[in-house]
């Protein structure tokens, strides 16, 4: 009887043990969301994490100090290409986009995603995840390339390269730009595209609560691309910040990032531009002219950086904050090297509002990728390397920073381990192009330093080639008969001294391993391609036309 009534007395102690641990044992098992976070045109230290101390990025700061972030992460230079790799975890020739959303009549050069490269989208899917997207597309402009056509369940955005960021469309014009969901959108007077885009994506997240899945949210903002077009208030933030002018600026941000760590100290910050006058140089108006440029451009920045605090508002009240990858990123370095554009010919209003087409340009552009060296669309570092802070509290230990030397290619991989999805070998009766690149899974828990991926890494870009191998780095440029280029990264990062004429083997060892990679990928050498019947980048700026970069 003692027994008994011993029993009776522990059993639901013992229920409640057995509860607990089959409940932490779903937790532990159970699909984290992922949410990748792309913006556009955002230079190395353009964000307060990576050395911007000038600006407010409260949300991105937090991310970063709860998170990780990494010394060097790779994009491919340039909007779609950088895309395409994203989407497929492929290098972006593979996937059909080799030099822009442009079809140059080769299959490495279709400029829309192959079937044979399967997007995040399709493989999440798959795998039991919820698919959704909001904003920037631009790796496929018929509408059977569309999101919904290659695995999104829902869509909210715009397809071309670039848009307007007030009234995209008028409901008397059937060809408005912003879609939801295959179907026309109609951007109210008044409205902000970057607050439209944000907005979607809450409302679909709302939707997806009921779908008891997890999901995959891919958050691709335009800001802070061109026109130069903000929110007055968030302008008002910036005045009279800028006015010590693009060169201290740059100084203060290369300083600030060797103190967060992103820097070494040894590294030494990339020759000024000769094509940059110095900012002592200009006339009072003419440096309250550039002045105004960048409080715009600080202001695009800030209003994401409020939307990313709406998100994660949003994941808090669903209760999926904690459960939840974050990965924030940019397609490319800050644009530079193309003075005053076509695009500023269609300004009808001052810079910031709604009739201003004017673009960021060199100046504050070599401010934006300091303290590396060019821009957007060039194989040197400021037009590759851009910020990554990923956010995961079930596998992220706080401020960490690790090396990474990590590419776009290796985030499909990441997500697949993570979401426990099989990649499949076969898709829609289409064999499937192998990924590329390796998990930083990792990396992520803190147990390596940089990717282990046992090849170089390598770009091409309309000519403009580059191998990373270890410490060094191949470069040949654009321009007239071009010669190669070669750093160490380990110790010139800020690419100032050629090491081509001590090193000959080391490039010739290099130039052998671009040939190999190139042959595989189905990459044409750019001088005969152009010789081909080569649409070019349009310079049509009105907002929503194919082919803006």
């Amino acid at each position: 009887m003692m027994k008994l009534h011993f029993l009776k007395k522990r059993l639901p102690l013992l229920g409640a043990l057995l509860l607990g641990t089959t409940l932490a044992m779903a937790q532990k098992t159970q699909k984290p969301n992922i949410v990748l976070i792309l913006v556009d045109d955002l230079g190395f230290s353009d964000i307060g994490p990576y050395g911007a101390t000038e600006l407010q990025t409260p949300n991105l700061d937090r991310l970063a100090s709860e998170g990780l972030r990494l010394k060097e992460f790779y994009n491919n230079s340039i909007c779609a290409p950088t895309r395409a790799s994203l989407l497929t975890g492929q290098y972006q020739h593979k996937a059909g986009v080799g030099y822009f959303n442009n079809n140059l009549g080769l299959a490495a050069y279709q400029g829309f995603l192959n079937r044979e490269s399967l997007t995040l989208a399709e493989v999440l899917k798959s795998g039991g995840y919820s698919t959704i997207m909001a904003g920037k597309w631009h790796v496929g402009d018929d509408k059977n390339q569309w999101p919904n056509q290659r695995g999104f369940d829902k869509f909210f955005g715009f397809i071309g390269g670039a848009s307007n960021y007030y009234e995209i469309g008028k409901e008397d014009n059937p060809t408005a730009p912003l879609i939801k969901n295959n179907q026309p959108y109609y951007l109210q007077p008044g409205k902000y595209l970057t607050d439209e885009i944000t907005n979607n994506a809450l409302e679909f997240l709302d939707e997806q609560n009921n779908e008891k899945k997890p999901f995959f949210l891919y958050l691709a903002f335009n800001a802070p691309h061109w026109p130069l077009q903000a929110l007055p208030a968030d302008i008002d933030k910036y005045k009279g910040k800028y006015n010590m002018g693009w060169d201290s600026l740059r100084q203060l941000r290369y300083q600030a990032a060797i103190k967060k760590g992103l820097i070494n100290p040894s590294q030494k910050i990339s020759k000024h531009d000769d094509q940059v006058k110095p900012w002592n140089t200009l006339t009072y108006d003419e440096q309250q002219y550039w002045q105004l440029r960048q409080e715009v451009f600080a202001a695009m920045i800030d209003h994401v950086d409020q939307s990313i605090g709406r998100l994660n508002a949003k994941l808090k009240e669903l209760g999926k904050d904690q459960n939840t990858l974050i990965i924030f990123i940019s397609d490319n370095g800050a644009q530079g090297g193309n003075g005053l554009r076509l695009y500023t010919q269609r300004t009808t209003g001052p810079v910031g509002t709604a009739g201003s087409y004017e673009t960021q340009n060199s100046n504050w552009s070599q401010t934006g990728n300091s303290p590396h060296r060019a821009y957007k669309d060039s194989p040197y570092e400021g037009g590759i390397s851009a910020p990554f802070i990923a956010w995961y509290p079930k596998l992220i230990q706080p401020n960490t920073i690790k090396q990474g030397t990590a590419h776009l290619i290796d985030l499909a991989p990441t997500f697949y381990e993570l979401a426990g999805v099989a990649y499949p070998q076969q898709y829609n009766g289409v064999k499937s192009n192998a990924l590329a690149g390796k998990s930083l899974v990792s990396l992520l828990a803190g147990k390596t330093e940089q990717v282990q991926r046992g090849e170089p890494l390598f770009w091409e870009r309309a000519g403009k080639q580059a191998v990373r191998d270890g410490k060094w780095k191949l470069i040949l440029p654009a321009g007239t008969n071009p010669k190669y280029e070669l750093y160490d990264l380990e110790t010139d990062r800020g690419e100032n001294n050629d090491l081509a004429a001590a090193h000959p083997d080391i490039v010739a060892k290099l130039k052998a391993a671009y040939r190999d990679w190139a042959a595989k990928n189905d990459v044409v050498d750019y001088n005969i391609l152009r010789q081909q019947p080569v649409t070019a980048p349009s310079t049509d700026a009105r907002p929503g036309r194919r082919n803006n970069n």
